[in-house]
C-alpha cells in the first residue's frame, strides 16, 4: 500500500511538473506574440494585416492585452461612428428610460413610428437579458461592476438603430466587446458588428435570407461530413435548431468564454464564412457520439455543447473542415443561392422550364 501511495504521489508531482512547464511555456509563447502584435503588426496593420505571417499568428489567438485593438481593426467603422454619436444615442436611451419609467409623453427620438408599447418591452427585452449574460462571472448582473456599461451600449443601439431595436442574444455580444475594449470604441465595434450582412439577416429575422445561410451551409455539412449530414436528414434535424443560437451569440455563449474568444479571433479575419466552419468543426469533433443519438438528444447535446472542450483539438477540427465544394468557395455558393431565389421570386421563365 506505501509502494502504490508513493507511486500515485510521484505521478501526481510529474503531472503538476508538465502542467507547470505547459504554463510557463504558454506564458513565454504569449509574451512573445504580445511584442509581435504591438511592435510589428499593429503600427504596420494596413500593409501586414493580410500576410502569412499574420494570418498564422492570428489562427493562434490574439493576445488578451491586443485583443480589443485588433478586433476593432478588422471590424472596421464602415458606419463612421464616433465617440459623440454614442454619447448623444446614450443621452436619448436615458431620457426614453426616464420617460417610461414615470409614464410621461412620449420622446421625441429618431424611431418615430415605432410605438411606446415596443420601445417599452425592448427596454424590458434588455433589462431581462442582462441578468442572464455571463450569470456565473457575476459582472454584469445588478450591482456588478459591467451592469451599467452593457446596459448603456444596448440602450443607446435601440436609438440609433430603432428599426432593429433589441433582439434576444445581442447581450452576449455586447458584453464579449466590453470585456475587451472601452465603452464607446465597444459600441462602435458592436454597431458594425451587427451591420454585417450575415448577423443583420438574422438579428432583423430575415426568413428568406436566413434560409439561405442554412441552404448554403448545408452544402459544406455534406461534403465534409456525409455520414452525420445523412443521419441528421434521417432524423429531420435542420440546422436552424442549432445554428440560430450560435449564430446570434456568435458562439459566447455556448462555448467556455476563452475558447468563444479564439473564434471570435478568427472570425474577425476571415467574416461570416468561420461561423458556418465552426459550426462543422463541432459536429466533427462530435460525430461519432452524434450519430448515436436520435432527434431529441441531437438538439439537446448541441445546445448545450460540454464545458470542457480541448481548445486544441477544438481548432484542429475546424482546420480540417474544407470551405470548398466543386471548386467553389463560401462566398461563390451563397451569392448563387441567392440569385436561385431572386430568381425563384421573380418567376423566372427559364427555372420554370
Amino acid at each position: 500500500m506505501v509502494v502504490q501511495a508513493k507511486k500515485r504521489e510521484l505521478k501526481e508531482a510529474q503531472k503538476r511538473k508538465k502542467q507547470l512547464e505547459e504554463r510557463c511555456k504558454l506564458e513565454d509563447s504569449i509574451g512573445n506574440a504580445v511584442l509581435t502584435w504591438n511592435n510589428e503588426i499593429l503600427p504596420n496593420w494596413e500593409t501586414m494585416c493580410c500576410s502569412r505571417k499574420v494570418r498564422e499568428l492570428w489562427w493562434q489567438g490574439i493576445p488578451p492585452s491586443v485583443r480589443g485593438k485588433v478586433w476593432s481593426l478588422a471590424i472596421g467603422n464602415e458606419l463612421n461612428i464616433t465617440h459623440e454619436l454614442y454619447d448623444i444615442c446614450l443621452a436619448r436611451a436615458k431620457e426614453k428610460w426616464r420617460s417610461l419609467s414615470t409614464g410621461g409623453a412620449e420622446v421625441e427620438c429618431e424611431d418615430a413610428g415605432f410605438s411606446a408599447a415596443d420601445r417599452e418591452a425592448s427596454l424590458e427585452l434588455i433589462k431581462l437579458d442582462i441578468s442572464r449574460t455571463f450569470p456565473s462571472l457575476c459582472i454584469f448582473q445588478q450591482g456588478g461592476p459591467y451592469h451599467d456599461t452593457l446596459h448603456s451600449i444596448l440602450g443607446a443601439y435601440t436609438c440609433y438603430r430603432p428599426d432593429v431595436g433589441y433582439v434576444q442574444g445581442m447581450s452576449f455580444i455586447a458584453a464579449v466587446l466590453i470585456l475587451n475594449l472601452d465603452t464607446a470604441d465597444a459600441f462602435i465595434a458592436f454597431s458594425n458588428l451587427l451591420n454585417k450582412p450575415c448577423q443583420m439577416a438574422f438579428f432583423r429575422v430575415d426568413h428568406g435570407l436566413m434560409l439561405t445561410y442554412f441552404a448554403a451551409f448545408e452544402v459544406f455539412f455534406e461534403e465534409n461530413l456525409p455520414k452525420l449530414f445523412a443521419h441528421f436528414k434521417k432524423n429531420n434535424l435542420t440546422p436552424d435548431i442549432y445554428l440560430i443560437d450560435w449564430i446570434f451569440t456568435l458562439y459566447s455563449k455556448s462555448l467556455p468564454l476563452d475558447l468563444a474568444c479564439r473564434v471570435w479571433d478568427v472570425f474577425c479575419r476571415d467574416g461570416e464564412e468561420f461561423l458556418f466552419r465552426t459550426a462543422l468543426g463541432i459536429l466533427k469533433l462530435f460525430e461519432d457520439i452524434l450519430t448515436k443519438m436520435d432527434f431529441i438528444h441531437i438538439a439537446q447535446f448541441l445546445t448545450k455543447l460540454p464545458e470542457d472542450l480541448p481548445s486544441e483539438e477544438f481548432f484542429t477540427s475546424i482546420a480540417a473542415i474544407q470551405m470548398q465544394s466543386r471548386n467553389k468557395k463560401w462566398a461563390q455558393i451563397l451569392a448563387a443561392l441567392q440569385k436561385d431565389n431572386r430568381e425563384m421570386e421573380k418567376g423566372s421563365p427559364s427555372l420554370k422550364r
